[in-house]
């Protein structure tokens, strides 16, 4: 038994109180909570006495009158936020969009009038006589009762969940500008990695009497990567052709410094349009991380592999490396390369790519394995967007 009340305590953590309202906010228990009271408000209006209305639940072909509007307009209601808004209205399509809420709102309003016999079922007076409905005609219940009611739900309801969209989106418009600040300073407090600067220098240098000709490619990317980072990745979005690219002069520099007994195998599509865009220095962190926490240790082989595919405005980027379990314990975790380390990196992804993206990180023993899905087709149309205006 106390090991029962021990698992209990902790799945829900915290008083009674807290785990109730939890409970309520998981499942949604408040929103029947909203339509019972929204319908109670406005029977009491209509008939301008709340204990009447009261009273008048003791019957049952009124709990079944009252539950028809609770259910059958919290059911449409909620069709129309989560089916048609996003089928429709944010994609543009709003004369679909009216068309669709106008056939839900009759079907509301005939469900609701069927409801009304339904109701009078468990009478026995006539429907007409039992809800004073004048004239006594299936369309006074339709137009008069059900139709004005469902059109005032629905406008309602529809009302606060596009409130709700807007102030979401000034609130993470908001946060994208405060990220895009933070990591501009940090940018700004360090263009380049001194350490990669450094090693990148000297691998130059040592080529200069060996290789004269690698030596000077090498200082072409160097310079390009220097000008990338300083002048061609200010926007918010930018070619993902252009960052491509960078991480392919990246890479081949990183690997300057490495011995004999290093193997590299990359997988870079070749991107020739300027439609598909990405957020700056959104990859780079993970192939700066798997770097430097490729073993150390000579005796074992170092390994890296990079594998980027592009299918259907969806970005496939999978990275592996090896690492030794010693020196990976060394160094903690987030290690930054120009600012941007892998904790900046996730929080920029939830920001910049809420629910388009998929990150799994897996550190082991001797493999470090970062796997990311990422949507592109939301930032592809606002780019066309841009560019039509």
């Amino acid at each position: 038994m106390y090991l029962v009340a021990k698992d209990i305590k902790k799945a829900m953590p915290g008083s009674y109180e807290n785990t109730v309202v939890s409970f309520l906010i998981r499942y949604k228990v408040h929103h029947i909570l909203f339509w019972a009271c929204y319908h109670f408000v406005w029977w009491t209006v209509y008939t301008n006495s709340i204990s009447a209305v009261i009273d008048s639940f003791e019957y049952t072909h009124t709990i079944i009158k009252y539950l028809g509007y609770v259910v059958v307009q919290a059911v449409g209601v909620y069709f129309c936020l989560y089916v048609l808004i996003p089928k429709y209205l944010i994609k543009g399509k709003y004369l679909h969009f009216f068309i669709s809420v106008s056939i839900v709102i009759l079907g509301m309003a005939a469900l609701i009038t069927a409801n009304y016999f339904f109701a009078a079922s468990f009478s026995e007076q006539s429907v007409y006589v039992l809800f004073k409905i004048s004239p006594a005609t299936p369309a006074t219940i339709f137009l008069h009762n059900a139709l004005s009611s469902c059109i005032s739900a629905t406008t309602l309801g529809m009302s606060i969940k596009l409130a709700k969209n807007w102030l979401d989106a000034q609130k993470r418009q908001q946060l994208l500008e405060k990220e895009k600040l933070e990591t501009e300073l940090k940018f700004l407090k360090s263009q380049f990695n001194p350490h990669f600067l450094f090693n990148t220098i000297n691998s130059i240098f040592v080529l200069i009497n060996k290789n004269p000709e690698m030596a000077s490619e090498s200082l072409v990317k160097f310079s390009s990567l220097m000008r990338y980072q300083l002048y061609e990745c200010n926007s918010n979005q930018i070619p993902l052709r252009n960052e491509l690219a960078y991480i392919e002069s990246f890479i081949e520099l990183e690997s300057l410094r490495q011995n004999d007994n290093f193997d590299l195998e990359i997988k870079i599509p070749k991107i020739t349009a300027e439609t598909l865009t990405v957020a700056p220095f959104i990859l780079i962190p993970f192939i700066e991380n798997a770097f430097k926490h490729i073993s150390e240790d000579k005796e074992l082989r170092k390994w890296l592999n990079l594998s980027i595919g592009i299918e259907n405005n969806q970005l496939n980027f999978e990275l592996s490396n090896s690492a030794n379990y010693e020196v990976r314990h060394q160094l903690p975790e987030g290690i930054n390369y120009g600012g941007l380390g892998l904790k900046n990196v996730k929080r920029r992804l939830d920001l910049i790519y809420p629910n388009a993206h998929v990150l799994l990180i897996k550190k082991g023993k001797d493999v470090h394995t970062v796997k990311l899905v990422l949507t592109l087709a939301h930032i592809v149309r606002a780019h066309l967007k841009k560019v039509s205006v």
